[in-house]
């Protein structure tokens, strides 16, 4: 396609859609009429939503490529992205992608994540602001040194940075599956809420000290949490059932909530939450951020009154590990493409069962396990994680989102 002479380009093109059969044909057929050489190719199918991304070398007439490629595409219902000269072309894909968070990040703070990179044979392939606000945002495109404890030995070297200074770091696996996560579940309380729910309740009881002592405990592992929950709940013993509703209209988001689920949905996301909380109190949020499910405790209600008991099987710690499992079936999506959110002990297996667990404002025991932590207290840092910049949200912003919503059977 080339002739002597003529500056040539490497587009990198990316083809988006529902799957079907004969989309990756198509594609190729086309690029072979233009005589084009491939130097890399991905492809990603999840809940039957493709993602294919090619890259080509020696390209002198993008616009001729651009139209080759477009009509076919459209006739399968595909969308199709170009970029040109694309950082990285014509090398070996990065292996990792590492997020630095803060408010800001120091240049000291930034040298010591180089250097922690370095230190363990990496290298820093690419750099790109992903926010300027609330937090300032880093990604780096990571090529990994050593075996295949690259992950661990990562993570590990970026935690310790990030106890040392005031920034949140995440590392991920690079490539197309890190973007083609679909399934994304929070914990309520202290995470997309501020504060504990049950304290709340005990409030109307006068006994809320009590029961935050024991909700403390719970938090840090020292209690099962099944136990924990039965005594606490028995403090509510004789309350009036309108104060679930009082309770549930006290409920605060906590900073960047509303942004996240918002954000998340436009870009193809299932969002959920998994608490050990009260659905009657969770479930009027829940239908505000028409979120696609809710798995939570209930309370028992008799003649109008709280009994100090819940019915049916507690959402404990393997509860919650267990939902999202269920949610991930449910929606056709793979475990590695699932992600967590939580701050607690009761936390640990669901993180730990996610692809992407995330420790937000977490113990100590949930933040051993979390593939990632988060001490900022905006819950739209999630969005920076995920590789999603402070740009794409204010896009999905500016267009009308669809949010579905799909119920589950308790």
């Amino acid at each position: 396609m080339s002739e002597p002479g003529t500056e040539q380009q490497s587009v990198l093109i990316t083809v988006s859609g529902p799957d079907r059969p004969g989309v990756t044909s198509s594609l190729m057929r086309v690029l072979a009429a233009q005589e084009v050489d491939l130097l890399d190719v991905e492809q990603v199918v999840i809940h039957e939503h493709l993602t294919l991304g090619v890259l080509v070398d020696a390209v002198d007439e993008v616009a001729q490529l651009r139209s080759a490629v477009a009509a076919p595409m459209a006739e399968l219902g595909m969308e199709v992205a170009f970029s040109t000269d694309p950082e990285g072309a014509g090398r070996p894909a990065s292996t990792h992608a590492v997020v630095v968070l803060g408010r800001p990040v120091s240049a000291e703070a930034f040298a010591a994540t180089a250097a922690a990179v370095a230190e363990r044979g990496g290298n820093i392939d690419s750099i790109r602001g992903v926010s300027d606000y609330p937090l300032t945002g880093l990604e780096l495109m990571v090529t990994a040194g050593g075996n295949g404890d690259a992950d661990v030995a990562l993570r590990e070297a970026l935690g310790a940075v990030a106890s040392r200074y005031p920034i949140d770091v995440a590392v991920e696996r690079g490539g197309l599956a890190r973007r083609a996560k679909r399934v994304i579940v929070f914990d309520v309380d202290s995470t997309l809420i501020q504060g504990e729910v049950i304290e709340m309740l005990a409030a109307e009881a006068g006994r809320e000290a009590e029961v935050a002592a024991v909700t403390e405990a719970a938090m840090r592992g020292e209690l099962d949490f099944a136990q924990s929950l039965h005594e606490r709940v028995k403090a509510l013993a004789g309350l009036d059932a309108s104060v679930i509703d009082k309770v549930a209209g006290s409920l605060q988001l906590t900073p960047g909530a509303r942004t996240t689920i918002r954000t998340l949905h436009r870009l193809g996301y299932h969002c959920g939450v998994v608490s050990g909380g009260f659905r009657q109190v969770i479930e009027p949020l829940a239908g505000e951020l028409a979120l696609d499910f809710v798995q939570a405790n209930t309370l028992e209600v008799v003649d109008g009154t709280l009994t100090g008991r819940v019915v049916g099987e507690v959402v404990d710690r393997p509860g919650k590990a267990r939902a999202l499992a269920a949610f991930a079936e449910l929606m056709g999506v793979p475990m590695e493409q699932t992600v967590a959110v939580g701050d607690g002990a009761n936390d640990i297996d669901m993180l730990a069962a996610a692809g992407l667990g995330i420790a937000f404002n977490a113990k100590p025991a949930l933040r051993e396990v979390a593939d990632a932590t988060l001490d900022h207290p905006y819950l739209d840092a999630v969005l920076y994680m995920l590789g999603v910049t402070r740009d794409e949200v204010e896009a999905a912003d500016a267009v009308d989102g669809v949010l579905r919503r799909v119920p589950l059977e308790d």
